[in-house]
């Protein structure tokens, strides 16, 4: 069966649901932003854990996002994922702090493609059972391919069957956003979860679009129960309609 997937997406130090695609690689220009929450990533981790819901993750987007990170993990010890500028030579630290898996995008690529030498510095630093490689990705051309910087930069790397089987040999998992419905509350992208679902030889978790209990069950079925989900904006604890307890007592 599917799981769900919680998360915690910081930015400027604040929990907020953000349209995707709306954040500049630069960092000069305000996202456009669905929901401020007047709680702390910590209080957030904490109803997770309360929850036993494990594998979710923390994303920080940007700079200043730390401390709020560091007080998730501390408040879930061993139960997030943490994701946002990470790389080899911090990348130990976060474990340390309480992350049970880090997440990565940016930084094992170079020039618009797979950087091979940073990712083996990546799976040396903590191993590939603690690696989650993010493959976000926009559509161009008819192709799915993954960008980073915030997801502003395209690189030549197609997600695909070839690509998800030669990456899976260095990661534990894949985290996919699908950038271009991400925020926006109009539906799963059917095609590319159809994709991780047939391509994937490991876990996958997806994200993107979700407003509804058929969203989720479209997922479940495409996938067989192979693909778990996260859900942002919809959820009425980030200001949406969706249920977060009926989700968390999915989870079994």
């Amino acid at each position: 069966m599917s799981r769900f997937r919680p998360c915690i997406d910081l930015h400027n130090g604040k929990v907020k649901q953000i349209v995707g695609g709306s954040l500049e690689a630069d960092g000069t220009t305000a996202p456009v932003t669905n929901f401020v929450s007047p709680h702390g990533a910590a209080f957030y981790a904490g109803l997770y854990r309360s929850d036993r819901l494990a594998g979710g993750h923390v994303i920080m987007l940007g700079p200043g996002n730390e401390t709020a990170a560091l007080e998730a993990l501390r408040a879930y010890p061993g139960g997030l994922q943490l994701g946002g500028g990470v790389n080899p030579d911090n990348a130990r630290r976060y474990l340390n702090a309480g992350a049970s898996k880090v997440i990565v995008t940016s930084c094992v690529f170079r020039d618009g493609k797979i950087d091979r030498d940073a990712l083996a510095q990546m799976v040396a630093a903590v191993g590939k059972e603690r690696l989650v490689l993010d493959l976000s990705c926009r559509k161009l051309n008819g192709k799915y391919l993954i960008v980073t910087d915030r997801w502003q930069c395209f690189t030549a790397e197609e997600v695909g069957r070839d690509l998800l089987c030669n990456l899976a040999e260095s990661c534990s998992e894949f985290l996919v956003h699908a950038v271009d419905v991400e925020g926006k509350q109009a539906g799963p992208d059917p095609e590319l979860t159809a994709l991780l679902a047939a391509g994937s030889p490991i876990q996958a978790t997806y994200a993107g679009g979700i407003r509804s209990l058929d969203d989720i069950a479209a997922i479940e079925q495409a996938s067989n129960g192979r693909l778990d989900y996260t859900v942002g904006s919809a959820l009425d604890i980030f200001g949406g309609k969706l249920s977060y307890r009926l989700l968390a007592a999915r989870k079994e």
